[in-house]
C-alpha cells in the first residue's frame, strides 16, 4: 500500500476515524455522536478522514482497506462504571471489540476486520476508543448525561493521538454540519422526541428476544 505525501514530501499514514454504533439505542450512539462532533468543530489534513460508520458492517471494508490506521470511536461494555474511557492499540482492539458483544453492530464489525486481515488490507495500526456505556436500552433516546460529559474528553483523547501517535495537528473553527444529516444529526435528535406516551421507549420485547437468540 502506497502512503501519501504530506506537505514535506514525506509519506504520510493515511488515517481513518471511525465512530460506530446505533444512534437509537441512548448510550450506544456514543462513537457516532463524537466523531459527528469532531467533524463539526475541526478539521485536518486530507490524510485524515472522519467517517460516522454507525452499523454498516461490511460496507465499511473498503474504506478501512484504503487506510494504513483506525482510529475506532465506540460504546465498549467493560463492566466498568459509566463513563469510563479506555484505550487499546493493536492486537488489544479486536479483542475488546469481541469480548462481550452489546449488539449486532459489534459483530459486524468484527467481521469488517477478520475479512480485511484475511485479504491482508486491514490497516497496519488499530486503536480504539470506549466508554463504558449507562443505557442501552432507551429506544430513540439520546446519550445518557454521564456518557455524553465523555465526549468532549474523547475528542481530545483521538486529537492527543492524531498529534503524538502521527504528527497530525487539527485546526479549530466554529461548528458547522459536519458529517450528520440534519435529521439525524444529535440536537435535532434529541430534542425532537416525542413524548412516551407517543413512542415506545424500550421496542418490542418480542423482537429484542429473538435478537438475543439469534433468531432475527
Amino acid at each position: 500500500m502506497e502512503l501519501a505525501e504530506n506537505e514535506n514530501g514525506r509519506e504520510a499514514a493515511r488515517i481513518l476515524v471511525l465512530g460506530i454504533g446505533n444512534i437509537l439505542w441512548a448510550d450506544e450512539g456514543f462513537g457516532v455522536r463524537t466523531v459527528e462532533r469532531l467533524a463539526a468543530e475541526w478539521r485536518f489534513p486530507d490524510t485524515v478522514t472522519l467517517m460516522d460508520g454507525g452499523t454498516q458492517g461490511l460496507y465499511l471494508l473498503p474504506h478501512l482497506e484504503n487506510a494504513d490506521a483506525l482510529i475506532v470511536v465506540d460504546a465498549i461494555d467493560y463492566g466498568l462504571p459509566p463513563g469510563t474511557r479506555r484505550v487499546f492499540h493493536g492486537d488489544d482492539v479486536p479483542a475488546f471489540l469481541g469480548a462481550k458483544k452489546m449488539s449486532l453492530h459489534q459483530t459486524g464489525f468484527q467481521e469488517v476486520l477478520a475479512s480485511a486481515m484475511l485479504v491482508g488490507r486491514c490497516p497496519q495500526r488499530l486503536i480504539l476508543v470506549g466508554v463504558q456505556p449507562e443505557c442501552l436500552e432507551d429506544y430513540g433516546g439520546g446519550l445518557t448525561e454521564t456518557v455524553a460529559a465523555q465526549v468532549a474528553p474523547t475528542i481530545d483523547a483521538v486529537l492527543e493521538l492524531l498529534r503524538d501517535g502521527f504528527g497530525v495537528e487539527g485546526t479549530r473553527h466554529g461548528a458547522d454540519a459536519g458529517i450528520a444529516a440534519p435529521a439525524i444529526a444529535r440536537d435535532a435528535y434529541e430534542g425532537g422526541r416525542p413524548s412516551a406516551e407517543d413512542a415506545c421507549r424500550i421496542g418490542d420485547s418480542r423482537v429484542l428476544s429473538a435478537l438475543s437468540h439469534g433468531q432475527a
